[in-house]
C-alpha cells in the first residue's frame, strides 16, 4: 500500500527519503543521527487559507529501492485531497493497546508516551473547547493551553497530552496533579495528531500524512507543540526512553488511519515503569474484601528507620498471595515498624471515599521488588505493582535509589543526546501565581502557606482590575521590587474594597500579622506604648501584604538594621494644578543640576501626579544629613525656574506651584516604592525611566498594570544602582559653595 513504511535496514534509512520520493514538501521529514524530525514549516501568511504552504518544486534523484509510490504534493495537497466534512461538534480519541515489550518490523514509527492528561483540542471560529477523554472541561484548569491554542487561530481539531516539563524536557505526572496556575510549572501541550483542518476530514487519511499536515500549523517551541516522531529500532528507542526516565513510548503503524474513542493495534502502548526494592512492613484487608489481603505496605531504610513508601495493590495473584501469607505468619507483629503510623484510609483526589481497611503489621526482613511510575513528592510511589520477593537482599541495606538526572544522562550518553527526543525547557519566566477561577486558592512561598481569598473583588471598577490581579501582578513583580522592600519597615495603605472604598493606614501590626512576619519596634509617643511595624523579607511578606489590599507598597528609606541611616535621598516634584509638562520641565532642571555637581540621580513616575527623583546613599549619612542635601538641591532648582516651582512647606504659601518637596527625608516618612501599582484611575506603575524618557509627551498612565511586566523583561530594573555604594556627601557638599 502506497501509504504503507516499507522494512527499515537500519536507522539510515529515513523515513524522509521515503516521502522524498514523490515530493520535496514531504521531504522536509528527514532522519537525523536516527530519529526523524520535522523541519520548521514554511508559512506564507497568517491568513486562513494560507497556514499550509504551497507545494514545493519537485527535486530530480533516484527514488529509494522499496519504497510505495507517493502523492506528488505537500501538505497544502494533501488537505486539498482529503474529503470534505463538517466541523465535528463530538470526537472520542483513539486508544492505544498496551503492550510488554517493543514492537518490530516494517511500518512501525515511535513517539514518547507523555506522562499528563489526554485531551482533544476543538478550535472553530474562534472559540476553543479542551476536552478530556471523559469528556470533562478543560478550559478552565488548564487555562494557559486554552488560551495558547486559541491564539493558533486554526479551525481544527488536535488531539494530543498536557503536560507539566520540567527543566530536562521530561514530563511530570505528580507535577500536572498539583497544578493550579503557571507558578507551578510549565504547562505544554505536546499534540500528535490532527482529526479535521479547514473543512477536511483528516481521520482517514494514513497517520504520516496527517503528521506532515499537522506539522506545517503547529508553530515550534510554544505551549503548543508538535510532539516529534521518531524511526528506530523498537527496542533500542525503548531503551533510551528508559534511560531517560520517560513514562514509556508509543508505536505507530505509519500507513493507519485514525479510528476515533476505538482501541487498536495500530497503537501500541509500552510502558518503561521504574524499579526498586522495597521492604514488607505490613498488609492491610478492605473491609467486605475476599482477598487475603488486599495491599502490601512498604518502605525503605533511610538512617537506620524504615520509612514508609506506599501501597502495592497489584501484581500477585491468588498462588503468589498464598505464598506470601505463609511467610507472614512469623513475622507478625503489635507494633509499626514503621517512622510513623502511615494512613492507609488517605482518600485521594481520584478516590475521595476509599474503602476502610485495616493494618497487619509486621517485622521488616521481606525484601521484593516493585515496577512504579514515579516517587510523589511525599515519596509515595505512584502505581506499584508487586514484581517478586528478592531472596537475595538484606532488609536493612534496602535504600530507596537515587536516579541519575536525565541531564547527566544526555551529558553522558552523545547517542542519546543528538536524536533530541525530549527539549530541555528554556529560561523559565515567572507567570501568573493564582488560576483565573477559583475563588480561595492556598500557595506554599518562602515555606510558609498563605490563603488568598475574594480573589474577584473589583478593585479598579472602570478597568475590571481584581484582587487576583494585583496579587498576580506582584508576584510576577516581585524580583524586581523585593530589594526596595527587604528588610525596610512599611507603612501599609490598605484599600480593601478597592480604589473606590474606604482606605486606611496601618503601622501597628502588634498581634495582627502570622508569627512568620517579622516586625520593627517603635514606641509611640502619643500613645505611650510599643508598636510594631510590618517589615518586609522576602516574596512571602510581599504577596501577605498584597493579600490585606495593599495596592500600593511604602517602604522605609532605611533599612531595619540601620533605621537612621537612608539608602537613598529623595527630591519629590508634587505638583498643585501644574501641567505636568511643568512637572517634566522641574526633573530635567534637577537633572541639569545634579550633573553639575557630579551627583547621580535617577528618576521615576510616582504613579500618582509627580516623579520622584533618587539619589543613592549607601546607608552612611543620617537622616537629618540626606535632608539637608535635600534642601540644597531644591534650593539651586528652584533658583532656576521660580516662575512655577516652591520650595514653601506650607500649602497656602505655594500659590499653585509645583512643590519641591525634600521633606521627605526624614524618619519614617515614606513613597511608594519602585515598581508598586498606585490605588489611582488606570491603574498605573511607579515605574523607573531611563532619562531620555523624561520628556515632553510623558504621562503617568504610560506604565500600569497592564504593560509594567513587558516592560521590565525589556528593560530590567533601571533603578538597581540605587541601592550601590552611595555618593560622597563630603566632597557633593564642598561643591554647593
Amino acid at each position: 500500500m502506497a501509504s504503507e513504511l516499507p522494512r527499515i535496514h537500519g536507522m539510515q534509512r529515513s523515513f524522509s527519503r521515503f516521502i522524498h520520493a514523490g515530493t520535496e514538501a514531504a521531504a522536509s521529514l528527514f532522519l537525523k543521527t536516527g530519529n526523524f524530525i520535522l523541519k520548521p514549516p514554511m508559512r506564507t501568511s497568517t491568513r486562513k487559507r494560507s497556514r499550509i504552504a504551497p507545494p514545493a518544486r519537485k527535486r530530480s534523484g533516484k527514488k529509494l529501492r522499496g519504497a510505495p509510490a507517493a502523492p506528488k504534493m505537500g501538505a497544502a495537497g494533501l488537505l486539498a485531497a482529503a474529503p470534505k466534512s463538517r466541523f465535528p461538534a463530538k470526537l472520542k480519541p483513539m486508544l492505544a493497546t498496551l503492550v510488554d515489550k517493543p514492537v518490530e518490523g516494517p511500518g512501525w514509527i515511535y513517539e514518547v508516551k507523555w506522562d499528563g492528561y489526554r485531551a482533544l483540542a476543538f478550535s472553530h471560529k474562534g472559540k476553543v473547547e479542551l476536552v478530556s477523554r471523559n469528556e470533562k472541561s478543560f478550559d478552565k484548569k488548564f487555562y494557559p493551553v486554552h488560551e495558547a491554542v486559541k491564539q493558533l487561530g486554526l479551525d481544527a481539531v488536535l488531539d494530543g497530552e498536557i503536560v507539566v516539563a520540567g527543566d530536562t524536557g521530561i514530563s511530570s505526572f505528580g507535577g500536572l496533579q498539583n497544578w493550579r496556575s503557571e507558578a507551578d510549572g510549565e504547562l505544554l501541550y505536546y499534540v500528535f495528531d490532527v482529526l479535521w483542518l479547514d473543512g477536511k476530514d483528516l481521520t482517514q487519511l494514513p497517520l504520516w500524512q496527517r503528521k506532515i499536515i499537522l506539522h506545517s500549523v503547529i508553530p515550534p517551541n510554544g505551549t503548543v507543540r508538535f510532539s516529534k516522531s521518531f524511526e528506530e529500532e523498537g527496542q533500542e528507542f525503548f531503551s533510551i526512553a528508559a534511560k531517560l526516565g520517560l513514562e514509556g513510548i508509543i508505536a505507530k503503524k505509519a500507513g493507519g488511519l485514525y479510528h476515533p474513542g476505538k482501541r487498536t493495534t495500530e497503537w501500541l502502548k509500552i510502558k518503561a515503569n521504574k524499579r526498586q526494592e522495597v521492604v514488607i512492613g505490613g498488609y492491610t484487608n478492605n473491609e467486605g474484601s475476599s482477598k487475603l489481603f488486599s495491599a502490601l505496605l512498604v518502605g525503605v531504610f533511610e538512617n537506620g528507620e524504615l520509612v514508609y513508601t506506599g501501597k502495592i495493590g497489584t501484581g500477585f495473584n491468588v498462588r503468589t498471595q498464598q505464598e506470601l501469607m505463609e511467610k507472614f505468619k512469623k513475622l507478625k507483629t503489635k507494633k509499626c515498624p514503621f517512622s510513623f503510623v502511615p494512613d492507609i484510609n488517605k482518600p485521594s483526589r481520584f478516590r475521595p471515599d476509599p474503602p476502610q481497611a485495616t493494618a497487619t503489621w509486621l517485622t521488616p526482613e521481606l525484601v521484593c521488588e516493585v515496577s512504579y511510575a514515579e516517587l510523589t513528592s511525599d515519596g509515595v510511589m505512584r502505581h506499584p505493582s508487586f514484581e517478586g520477593l528478592r531472596m537475595d537482599k538484606n532488609a536493612h541495606e534496602v535504600k530507596l535509589e537515587t536516579e541519575t538526572p536525565a541531564e547527566e544522562v544526555l551529558k553522558q550518553d552523545k547517542r542519546i543526546a543528538e536524536k533530541k527526543i525530549v527539549t530541555p525547557g528554556g529560561k523559565k519566566e515567572r507567570r501568573t501565581l493564582l488560576n483565573p477561577s477559583e475563588e480561595t486558592q492556598v500557595k506554599i512561598i518562602n515555606g510558609h502557606e498563605l490563603k488568598f481569598t475574594n480573589l474577584s473583588k473589583i478593585f479598579w471598577p472602570k478597568e475590571k482590575v481584581t484582587k487576583r490581579d494585583v496579587i498576580n501582578y506582584y508576584y510576577q513583580a516581585a524580583p524586581f521590587i523585593l530589594p526596595y522592600l527587604k528588610d525596610r519597615p512599611q507603612t501599609l495603605n490598605r484599600h480593601p474594597h478597592g480604589i473606590t472604598g474606604e482606605s486606611f493606614y496601618q503601622k501597628d501590626v502588634t498581634g495582627k500579622a502570622p508569627g512568620w512576619i517579622e516586625t520593627f519596634l517603635y514606641h509611640s509617643e502619643a500613645d505611650e506604648r510599643d508598636k510594631h511595624f510590618l517589615v518586609a523579607t522576602d516574596e512571602a511578606s510581599l504577596l501577605y501584604m498584597a493579600s490585606l489590599g495593599c495596592i500600593e507598597l511604602n517602604p522605609w528609606s532605611s533599612r531595619a538594621q540601620k533605621p537612621d541611616h537612608p539608602d537613598w535621598c529623595i527630591i519629590d516634584l508634587d505638583p498643585d494644578k501644574n501641567p505636568f509638562e511643568q512637572v517634566i520641565k522641574a526633573a530635567q532642571v534637577t537633572k541639569s543640576v545634579l550633573d553639575s555637581l557630579g551627583v547621580p540621580a535617577y528618576c521615576k513616575t510616582s504613579g500618582s501626579t509627580g516623579l520622584h527623583i533618587y539619589i543613592p546613599l549607601g546607608a552612611k549619612y543620617t537622616y537629618e544629613q540626606s535632608k539637608e542635601l535635600g534642601r540644597a538641591i531644591v534650593k539651586l532648582v528652584h533658583k532656576e525656574i521660580p516662575e512655577f516651582t516652591s520650595i514653601e512647606r506650607l500649602t497656602s504659601k505655594r500659590k499653585g506651584k509645583l512643590y519641591l518637596d525634600f521633606l521627605q527625608n526624614r524618619p519614617q516618612a515614606t513613597v511608594a516604592a519602585p515598581y508598586s501599582l498606585r490605588p489611582k484611575p488606570g491603574a498605573p506603575v511607579s515605574m523607573p525611566l531611563h532619562w531620555d524618557e523624561v520628556k515632553s509627551g510623558l504621562k503617568m498612565t504610560d506604565h500600569n498594570i497592564f504593560n509594567a511586566i513587558a516592560r521590565l523583561k525589556e528593560t530590567g530594573d533601571l533603578f538597581k544602582p540605587v541601592i550601590g555604594k552611595g555618593i560622597d556627601l563630603e566632597k557633593v557638599m564642598k561643591r554647593f559653595s
